[in-house]
């Protein structure tokens, strides 16, 4: 049986971490992209699923004044940005309004301090993208599907970034046979190109004329094609900065460590210094960045090298992945009681989840900053400073 699809207007109640707005009718929710709060949307409503709708905006009624046209040619389209129908100054205040509700929905925390916002330019930021090649196209994935939306240039992307796409997606239509996926990654003088999929031999001296596959050096950090290594060229001095503040002392644990971006910088502020990394490729990097540098790498989890501890570390700075810290890191954490604990999180609802048992054993939040690595998009970073009672 098809879907019911009904036509509404809907006034927008708010935006929602994910990128949609927010109505609320008889009780339901109904989640609409594109939109802004306080506008009246004419929309076609579905059921997704129990007790919650999906809109599709047909037309803006009523348009927020701080709607904006779109500087991409591809947005609606392409899945990848959210909010570029809006001032770049008012979506990075939705973050934090967005941020400080999804504490309080999923980790029932209650924090009504000052929550710092640490931005830089919308445009061009992005160091590493992947992109999706098919019948001799090269694009993104639409929202929700795996329909490719073919693409000549991306203006959150680098302009080092933008020279490869124009590039493939001008000699790629001679190559319509195959399907791919590729990861580009630059420091704007150098390219790594990190085929995702297999690819035809054929392929190879086109992706050749554009990059390679060895190392690239970032900022003096060796970065290779499979290290994780953060994505705004603009942010990354201020996302230390924010993340070790004032911090030093004796001892010291980067966990979730990568490539070493923090771990450097804790080596000239504490006499001891252990970078912890899990990922082979990471790991060999780290090793090799860590040269000349009083830090220990270690390859391991992070909760069993937490485990591994005695006595607590005067900081630990953790970065970890989108599925958050688990319950076996946060258990350890608080066994230990470091004096202080930083999380760089780039998910708020894993970070609410391992933020309230810290919370409620021990810990206070001493200081909250978001800071937007993804400006256009819905995801944020965000860094959180907690301190032992």
């Amino acid at each position: 049986m098809p879907t019911p699809v009904t036509e509404q207007s809907l006034r927008i109640g708010k935006l929602v971490y994910g990128g949609d707005g927010l109505t609320r009718i008889d009780g339901r929710v109904i989640l609409t992209p594109f939109v802004l709060p306080g506008e009246l949307v004419q929309a076609e409503v579905q059921p997704a699923k129990k007790d919650l709708l999906r809109g599709r905006p047909i037309e803006i009624l009523e348009p927020s004044p701080e709607r904006v046209t779109p500087r991409c040619p591809y947005f609606l389209r392409c899945g990848g940005c959210h909010y570029q129908h809006a001032f770049y100054e008012f979506e990075a205040e939705q973050k934090r309004s967005i941020f400080r509700e999804v504490l309080r929905r999923v980790g029932r925390i209650e924090y009504d301090g000052e929550i710092e916002l640490v931005t830089a330019d919308p445009w061009q930021y992005r160091n590493r993208t992947q992109l999706h090649i098919h019948n001799g196209e090269i694009g993104y994935f639409a929202a929700g599907s795996r329909t490719l939306v073919p693409i000549r240039e991306c203006p959150v992307s680098s302009p080092k970034i933008n020279e490869a796409i124009a590039s493939l997606a001008r000699d790629l239509p001679s190559y319509r046979w195959f399907d791919a996926s590729i990861e580009l990654f630059t420091n704007e003088s150098e390219i790594q190109v990190n085929p995702v999929d297999r690819v035809p031999a054929s392929v190879l001296p086109l992706f050749d004329a554009i990059g390679g596959k060895a190392p690239i050096d970032y900022g003096g950090f060796r970065v290779s094609r499979n290290s994780f290594f953060q994505v705004n060229r603009f942010l990354l001095e201020k996302l230390v900065a924010t993340a070790l503040a004032d911090a030093h002392g004796s001892t010291a644990v980067d966990l979730y460590a990568g490539v070493g971006l923090f771990a450097r910088s804790m080596a000239g502020r504490f006499e001891s210094v252990t970078a912890v990394e899990s990922g082979a490729s990471a790991f060999h990097d780290l090793e090799f960045n860590m040269q000349g540098h009083p830090v220990q790498s270690v390859r391991g989890n992070a909760e069993d090298y937490l485990a591994s501890l005695t006595a607590p570390p005067g900081l630990v700075v953790a970065d970890p992945p989108r599925a958050g810290l688990g319950k076996p890191a946060i258990g350890e954490l608080i066994r230990l009681m470091a004096p202080s604990v930083t999380i760089v999180s780039c998910d708020p609802a894993t970070l609410a989840r391992d933020l309230a048992p810290l919370l409620e054993n021990g810990y206070r939040l001493a200081g909250v900053t978001v800071v937007d690595l993804f400006p256009r998009t819905f995801h944020l970073e965000s860094v959180i400073s907690l301190k032992r009672n």
